[in-house]
Order: C-alpha cells, then sequence, then structure tokens
C-alpha cells in the first residue's frame, strides 16, 4: 500500500497553508495513515529539535476533530512525540488528505508531558460555538487518551 498522497492543510477560509506528499501506510473507513518526512531547515520546538528528514506518522480521521504526527528522529529513530492538530475532521479524495486547523494544537513528549500551543490563537479566531465546542472537546478527549503514558513512565521512574 505505497500510494503517494498529497496532504493539504486549509485555514479557516478554505485557502490552502501547507501543502505536501505523504506515503499512505494503512487506511480504514474513517482514517487513514501515512508516512512523511519533515522538508523544513532544522527548528527548536518545545525541548527538542524538529530536524530536516525526521519521519512522521500521521493518521487523519474523518469523524474526529484532530489529526496525530508521530515524530521520529532522523538519526537514531527513537521517538521525539507527538504533535495533535486540532481542527475539522479530515476530507479524503483520490491521493489527497486535506484538513482544516483550527489553531489550537496539543504536544505530548516521549515521556508524557502535555503542552497546549496556540490557545492564544484559537481564542481570538473567530469560530461559531460549534466548532470552538467540537475543538475543545476533541483537545480534552486527546489530553485523556496520552495521559497513561505519563503515568506508565511515571510509574517506570519509581521501580528505579
Amino acid at each position: 500500500m505505497s500510494e503517494r498522497v498529497v496532504v493539504d492543510k486549509l485555514d479557516l477560509q478554505g485557502r490552502l497553508l501547507w501543502r505536501y506528499e505523504g506515503k499512505m501506510i494503512a487506511r480504514g473507513d474513517n482514517w487513514l495513515t501515512l508516512e512523511a518526512f519533515f522538508d523544513r531547515q532544522d527548528m527548536p520546538f518545545e525541548g527538542i529539535v524538529l530536524k530536516q528528514g525526521d519521519r512522521f506518522v500521521e493518521t487523519y480521521f474523518s469523524d474526529r476533530w484532530y489529526n496525530i504526527f508521530e515524530i521520529y528522529d532522523c538519526d537514531d529513530a527513537s521517538l521525539k512525540g507527538w504533535y495533535c492538530n486540532i481542527g475539522r475532521p479530515a476530507r479524503f479524495l483520490p491521493g489527497r488528505v486535506e484538513y482544516v486547523d483550527l489553531f489550537l494544537d496539543l504536544w505530548i513528549t516521549a515521556d508524557g508531558r502535555q503542552v497546549v500551543l496556540d490557545e492564544d490563537e484559537f481564542l481570538a479566531a473567530d469560530l461559531d460555538e460549534e466548532t470552538r465546542r467540537s475543538a475543545q472537546q476533541a483537545l480534552a478527549d486527546l489530553q485523556r487518551s496520552f495521559a497513561p503514558i505519563k503515568r506508565s513512565n511515571n510509574a517506570n521512574d519509581e521501580d528505579q
């Protein structure tokens, strides 16, 4: 299943913000997972460095208000963490996936620490109440689903 997929990140008005290509590695009725590689210059980010060539395993959902990028280091393949974009449910089109970014993001480090990003942009955005509520619920769902990582790591720390 090595089908090429173009990813289009759109703004609230449907204008293209970023486009890149990945390779589909799995697909279900309401989700799609692809592999892509970071194509920007190295940049510091929340205590790590996102490096050109880092491997992203990205899962998009047509029935959830987020997508999840699992990020691996290009040099040693270690897990850096998960970057979760809050956005409208993805649309799957032939050879393409597109999603509307709603500013709000969640970063989860490999050891489970969570950081909510761009909350100020989200609060300032001109969103209807249903969209705002759906986005906030998506953030809460992600925070809950990633919470066991932190507990698991804390338990491992206590064992040592």
